[in-house]
């Protein structure tokens, strides 16, 4: 295990066994994705992305708030069309990273999940939050639509509640939020950091050549009309049983046995 920043970071890093922990670190400012944030969070994504030996990743927070979304006194500061559009541009690729990385990422939601904020939970491929958290897209309670957080919530939640938590700038509670489909779970917030653990030590159990050939498949497929969708998956499926790993689980099945999985980049 190491971490490579100083607690004076605004974004912490923490490798242990496979699993990268990110830890946005800005908790006085109820760590806002300012363009300093949003640039750490796409250098360490860019990392990951090259790193075999990464298999999964959990993205956390300290603090009484998850995110907050953007930096709204940052943008005040620079009133300029270009320089907005370059802000969401920023922000847009770091979420299409989260999505675009080989293997799974886990938010660890305590606190609230506002605006950007809540974008960033729903780009997320799992996420567990606190009892006591609550998410908002609340962009409209200041004058501005959360369109670019609209794009993630609306992949993740039914249209007429995307819309509805969009216009009213509304905040749900945790319960709702997994009902809803926006977190896939939750626990009392004793127990957050135990059930995240749980969830990666799940994925870290499986063969990390299928988990990378799963999470590739499903985001792909999601784009797709049905037909082109089976087709794709079977020739994904196709080549993950010619894998070593898929032999070799196939095997230790038949055998009754554990399987002894791959591990690459060590």
């Amino acid at each position: 295990m190491h971490n490579s920043q100083t607690s004076e970071s605004i974004l912490l890093r923490e490798d242990r066994d496979g699993a990268v922990t990110l830890t946005l670190n800005r908790p006085d400012k109820f760590n806002t994705l300012s363009e300093a944030m949003l640039a750490e969070l796409q250098r360490e994504l860019d990392a990951i992305a090259a790193d075999p030996a990464v298999r999964c990743v959990v993205i956390g927070a300290r603090g009484r708030g998850f995110c907050a979304g953007h930096d709204l006194r940052e943008m005040r500061a620079n009133p300029d069309h270009s320089y907005y559009q370059a802000l969401f541009r920023r922000c847009s690729r770091v979420m299409q990273s989260i999505v675009a990385l080989p293997v799974p990422v886990i938010a660890n939601v305590q606190g609230m999940a506002t605006a950007a904020g809540c974008q960033l939970v729903a780009s997320c491929d799992l996420a567990i939050a606190a009892r006591s958290a609550s998410f908002a897209v609340s962009g409209i309670n200041v004058g501005l639509f959360c369109s670019t957080p609209a794009v993630a919530l609306s992949r993740n939640i039914p249209p007429k509640r995307a819309f509805d938590m969009l216009v009213s700038g509304h905040f749900i509670d945790a319960e709702t939020a997994l009902e809803w489909g926006l977190l896939s779970g939750v626990a009392d917030d004793a127990d957050l950091d135990a059930a995240v653990d749980d969830k990666v030590a799940q994925i870290l159990g499986k063969s990390p050549a299928a988990v990378r050939f799963g999470k590739s498949m499903f985001h792909h497929q999601r784009q797709m009309a049905l037909e082109d969708a089976y087709d794709f998956a079977g020739d994904v499926m196709a080549e993950n049983m010619l894998s070593p790993d898929a032999g070799e689980g196939i095997d230790a099945f038949l055998a009754k046995r554990k399987p002894v999985w791959e591990q690459p980049g060590r």
